[in-house]
């Protein structure tokens, strides 16, 4: 057994960090950063007060590392798809912008925790901020990729910003009591602007 900084035989922590992780996402995903108290924390990852402090400081320090999580899975996948070079650029993005569709019509309503970040607490807390626009350009230059992959590298510099801020509003519309057939008419009408270049 390991021992702590002063040669004290180490107590084993009594829950796996990416498991909680993903706890305190559904978590934030569920209340929204600034609803999510320590209480409704504490309660879905089930962890005493004093556990989750010494694992993860404070919920500003737990929220970034749960951002950090979603930028390597959620995101990472939908990088991995719009640049995927065995597929064409436009349908690599119809697919992605066709799951939130998919997801909204099945009654998921989560939408997307990056942006959900970029709509709430980065718009006031400098570190989410940065930690959310990472992610985003991320998602930017994902983008391009796909577009290039089909036009113009001008044309593609162009539309991606429209992409992006697309991806974002229809991410957070999947949110709210928006119906689901207008995000799918959102995300047809994308599809057309794009067939047109």
């Amino acid at each position: 057994m390991p021992c702590d900084k002063n040669g004290n035989m180490a107590r084993p922590r009594e829950f796996e960090t990416n498991k909680a992780l993903a706890k305190a996402m559904d978590v934030f995903w569920q209340r929204g950063y600034s609803d999510a108290t320590l209480p409704d924390l504490l309660a879905g990852m089930n962890l005493t007060r004093g556990s989750l402090y010494k694992a993860f400081k404070d919920k500003k320090s737990l929220f970034l590392l749960v951002l950090s999580n979603y930028d390597e899975q959620a995101v990472g996948e939908a990088v991995d798809l719009l640049t995927n070079p065995e597929q064409d650029g436009l349908e690599r993005i119809s697919e992605l912008f066709g799951s939130i569709v998919l997801r909204t019509v099945a009654g998921d309503r989560r939408g997307c925790l990056l942006c959900s970040a970029i709509s709430g607490p980065a718009s006031y807390d400098s570190d989410i901020a940065e930690h959310a626009l990472r992610s985003l350009d991320r998602m930017r230059g994902a983008f391009q990729v796909a577009l290039q992959a089909s036009m113009s590298s001008s044309d593609a510099t162009r539309y991606t910003p429209m992409l992006v801020s697309q991806y974002v509003g229809l991410q957070v519309m999947s949110q709210s009591s928006v119906p689901a057939s207008m995000i799918r008419d959102s995300v047809e009408a994308i599809g057309l602007v794009l067939q047109k270049v």
